[in-house]
């Protein structure tokens, strides 16, 4: 019979993206005196990979562990933006519990329902922390309300909808059972309703060996370390275990590490038994989703079943005239294991070849799930070129489908006519909307080739004052063309160095992307023009000297300062027939065929398919 344990809980703190989820775990680390000095106490100690510092948000799940009333909990950080939504669904294995994070002015937002979907789909134990209590328009009846009404929405059980509230503050690490802040001293009234309220796991430490693999970890020394959960049993340091892969097949491996989570780190163990989270050293060639299992009797879990991608890009090794300047990896076979490698931690992700030799079809779950992918191999010294992001479509029989977003926006009224009139442009279909103290709530449902390119477009719009959220709600019938950003680009007619003299005159004809004393070459995109249709210009034109002088000589027109293109904007500025070319030190938009006459050519081939079409 499986007991419980109850000398662990095992939770997954969820929430949308920045409602404070990693800022939580710091609170209860601090508070469980997880370090010995002071000095090691940071902020968003959890996340530790250097794209989640820079861009403030979770990616990578983690796992830290505290001790607290003789109690050990293991705590899972989980990514809130939806495109890593397969970290979120695996995590969901992992534990009995959830904290749900809810902020206290924005309430439930569109990855709340998501990452909530999947909990109370798993059959877990929720409590609701309603965060950031000292915000200034902070309404917490409301938003408690409307978290109510989310989970009725979800089909949660009347035990799951009777769940217990804390309100918190977790950057000034206070908790309470109730709002008033006053009253608070420390966070662990939090962890006292863990105790109180998760359970523990159920495990059968009779029943022959099961444990879910979640994660992969490389270690140099270790190799593959495989991070899951003991379901029933027990698994000891050097033990015969069985490894049963996604097909059924089975092969017998050798424990080589064994470790437990404790505090940020990890902690060797002789034996681990049921309920508990580890660590497993190895177990080759394993994947996410498959079974560590008694060598004697091995039985497999059910393989974990991933929602689909959406978005799809092609990779393709750099054929520009600068490749093989700037990185250190730019063969195919580089590419090809580099992508290799990230399937076995991503199982959001899908690699198939590509209609050309040395590219390859990557298919996530959005544009950011794959930028971050290519700024961790830029970031590794990769060059290569990607294409412009399309959506996936589906055939359902004679009918063609298309992923829909349910994206809500917040802006300051003002901006709220542009916006309505941009999402009708991309096929948006408006569900609510509502005026609160001047900022406009909207919420639209929209064909996710309508957002590709918008986001950047939006926050210039709203004067970076807007604030837009996207939730994947599945497959409907195509919609028809949407021909909502046409852009013109300024192409280099030469190879050269950017001269000021030249890019003086052209800034006139749109907006630049690039300084002078740059290198470029013929086809390279130097800016955006200011129609929509391309144009081939020369920035490496020199200005002619002669002996003569006058007064007016030197006093120019001062060159503007170019418009910066990061990795997002390039990926949303590209058009059907420009690429992008990314180098650990550059990131180039190019066309994709660089000879203008080929070009032309081209274009007219495709004019004509259209038409006859």
């Amino acid at each position: 019979m499986p007991q419980i344990r109850d000398d662990i809980r095992n939770i997954a703190i969820i929430a949308h993206v920045d409602h404070g989820k990693t800022t939580l775990v710091d609170a209860l680390l601090k508070q469980s005196h997880t370090f010995r000095n002071a000095e090691a106490m940071g902020t968003t100690i959890m996340d530790s990979n250097e794209l989640e510092r820079e861009r403030g948000i979770t990616i990578f799940s983690k796992i830290a562990s505290i001790h607290w009333q003789d109690k050990k909990i293991n705590i899972v950080d989980t990514p809130g933006h939806a495109d890593f939504g397969g970290e979120v669904e695996r995590i969901m294995h992992l534990v009995d519990g959830c904290i749900l994070l809810v902020d206290a002015k924005e309430g439930p937002m569109p990855q709340t329902r998501f990452v909530l979907r999947k909990a109370i789909e798993a059959g877990h134990k929720l409590i609701v922390l309603i965060n950031k209590i000292d915000k200034k328009d902070a309404r917490i009846e409301w938003v408690l309300n409307k978290t109510f009404d989310l989970f009725v929405d979800l089909g949660a059980t009347d035990e799951q909808a009777n769940f217990p509230v804390i309100y918190a503050s977790a950057v000034n690490g206070l908790a309470g059972t109730g709002p008033d802040m006053a009253a608070m001293r420390d966070i662990s009234p939090l962890l006292d309703a863990v105790v109180t309220h998760m359970p523990g796991p159920q495990a059968d430490v009779s029943l022959p060996l099961q444990v879910s693999v979640v994660n992969i970890q490389y270690d140099n020394y270790k190799g593959r370390i495989a991070i899951g959960r003991v379901v029933n049993g027990v698994i000891r340091q050097a033990q015969n275990v069985a490894h049963i892969d996604r097909h059924g097949q089975i092969k017998q491996m050798r424990v080589t590490a064994l470790q437990l989570f404790q505090g940020l780190g990890k902690v060797d163990a002789e034996e681990v038994s049921a309920g508990e989270i580890l660590a497993i050293g190895g177990v080759e060639n394993i994947q996410i989703g498959e079974t560590i299992a008694d060598a004697a009797n091995p039985v497999a879990l059910p393989v974990t079943s991933i929602e689909e991608p959406t978005v799809k890009m092609t990779f393709g090794v750099n054929t520009s005239p600068f490749s093989g300047k700037e990185g250190q990896y730019s063969t195919s076979r580089n590419l090809k294991e580099r992508l290799e490698r990230e399937l076995l931690n991503d199982v959001a992700l899908r690699v198939d070849p590509g209609s050309k030799d040395g590219a390859f079809v990557v298919s996530g779950r959005g544009e950011l799930h794959l930028a971050i992918l290519i700024e961790k191999m830029r970031r590794e010294g990769y060059e290569l070129e990607v294409s412009r992001p399309q959506v996936i479509f589906h055939k359902d029989g004679d009918k063609v489908t298309e992923p829909y977003e349910e994206v809500s926006l917040e802006a300051p009224e003002e901006f709220s006519g542009s916006i309505i009139e941009k999402m009708g442009k991309r096929k948006g279909d408006m569900k609510d909307m509502r005026v609160d103290n001047g900022t406009a709530y909207m919420e639209f449902e929209i064909p996710t080739r309508g957002l590709i390119g918008y986001r950047n477009e939006f926050l210039t719009d709203t004067k970076g004052q807007g604030i837009i959220n996207g939730l994947l709600l599945g497959y409907r019938p195509f919609c028809g063309d949407i021909e909502a950003n046409p852009h013109g680009s300024l192409i280099s007619m030469e190879n050269g160095t950017t001269m000021g003299y030249a890019l003086t005159n052209l800034q006139e004809r749109g907006s630049l992307f690039i300084g002078a004393a740059v290198e470029v070459y013929a086809g390279m995109v130097i800016g955006q023009h200011s129609r929509a249709e391309d144009i081939e210009v020369n920035p490496c034109k020199e200005k002619k000297l002669s002996n003569m002088r006058s007064k007016g000589d030197g006093s120019s027109v001062g060159l503007e300062t170019p418009r910066l293109m990061t990795l997002e904007n390039s990926l949303e500025y590209l058009g059907e027939d420009e690429l992008l070319e990314v180098t650990p030190k550059n990131l180039r938009i190019r066309k994709a065929i660089l000879d203008a006459n080929l070009r032309k050519r081209d274009g007219a081939k495709r004019q004509a398919l259209t038409e006859e079409a």
